[in-house]
């Protein structure tokens, strides 16, 4: 068993927590918004507050996890905003990834973000994968396909975690 952080825990983030948990990991999933914690936890993860434009909300999670999913694909909101989840925030939080104990990590690199976008996103989990020698996955299914989508990221957790 290993926890998981599931960082944008909305409709899809929720059925990859189930899937998680009936294969008997604890996960952990973040939210923004405290009407959204009951929906989280109705699907037997520990839904917490944390907003991945503001990483110290996000790091103050990290504690016990195994593996980090970000699931940023289809984030919505000002376009620099969304640039920046996967551009200097998702490079942030790699780098700080290897001062913890978390094994590794899951990019979401498909959803509606702009490609040129996912693709820079994948790109950093890449190097970063490479430059600290840590696991990462970069998941391309189209996340609009949830049950293909939750599929190829649970294995995704699960080749990380026998990396």
């Amino acid at each position: 068993m290993a926890r998981i952080l599931i960082v944008g825990c909305g409709c899809r983030g929720r059925e990859l927590a189930a899937s998680l948990v009936a294969e008997g990991h604890a996960v952990r999933g973040t939210t923004r918004a405290t009407a959204r914690l009951p929906a989280i936890e109705a699907v037997g993860a520990e839904a917490v507050l944390a907003d991945p434009d503001r990483l110290a909300t996000v790091t103050a999670h990290l504690q016990g996890i195994g593996v980090l999913c970000w699931l940023m694909g289809t984030a919505e909101g000002a376009p620099d905003a969304v640039a920046a989840l996967h551009g200097p925030r998702l490079e942030s939080m790699l780098e700080t990834l290897v001062d913890t104990h978390v094994r590794g990590m899951v990019y979401e690199g498909a959803g509606s973000a702009p490609s040129a976008l996912l693709a820079e996103g994948a790109e950093a989990v890449r190097r970063a994968g490479a430059t600290f020698r840590m696991p990462t996955e970069v998941v391309g299914r189209d996340p609009a396909d949830h049950g293909a989508w939750r599929d190829e990221m649970t294995a995704a957790v699960g080749r990380i975690l026998t990396a």
